[in-house]
Parts: C-alpha cells; structure tokens; sequence
C-alpha cells in the first residue's frame, strides 16, 4: 500500500501557480477522485499526475467566488496574510487567524 501524504493542511490559504486564485482548503484527496469527462476536459500539456494530493478549496478571484479542485504540484502556499472572502467559509472555519482559518467542525 503507497501512502500520500498531504503537503498542504485544511484551513491554509493557498494560491494557483498559474492561474489568478486563491483560497481555503475544505477538503483533500490522497489521489485524483474526480470524474475522467473533467480530468479530460484539461489540455493535455497541462494534465496534472493523478498520482498525488488533490485539493477542494473555496476559492476566489478577482471575479467570483466557486470551489477548485486542484493538483498539489499547482499550489503554493500563500503568504500574503490575507483572508479570502469567499461566502461558505464561516460554515467551515472559524475566524482568520496567523494566516490559517481553524476548523469550525469535526472530522471524523
């Protein structure tokens, strides 16, 4: 059995490398867990592994808020000490803190 392991933690603030957004981290997959019609739906020179960490996160741009699902290897952590402003973050986190929003639920 490979174990993965998750270089980014639920509740960091974290920004795409190539694209203008950033956001919240909800949730995370050991593994690519989405469907093949949206894995194929990305330009085959941009197709990240399948093989590592996948992360759902509220996100926000200039624009809209939405939810990104996004491979490790196109995050960096961010730094800015900015909160994110998107809509659902209350119903997930607690209030902003040291760069980090603090869970406002219980994993199981």
């Amino acid at each position: 059995m490979i174990r993965t392991r998750a270089k980014y933690n639920l509740g960091q603030v974290v920004r795409h490398k190539k694209h203008p957004f950033r956001g919240v981290i909800f949730d995370v997959d050991p593994e690519f867990a989405n469907t093949e019609e949206w894995y194929e739906a990305i330009p085959e020179d941009s197709r990240p592994i399948k093989d590592q960490p996948f992360y759902h996160l509220l996100a926000e741009n200039d624009q809209s808020y939405y939810v990104a699902y996004v491979s490790e290897q196109n995050l960096v952590a961010d730094y800015s000490g900015e909160p994110v402003d998107h809509p659902d973050i209350p119903d997930l986190f607690g209030p902003f803190q040291n760069g980090t929003y603090p869970l406002h639920f219980q994993l199981n």
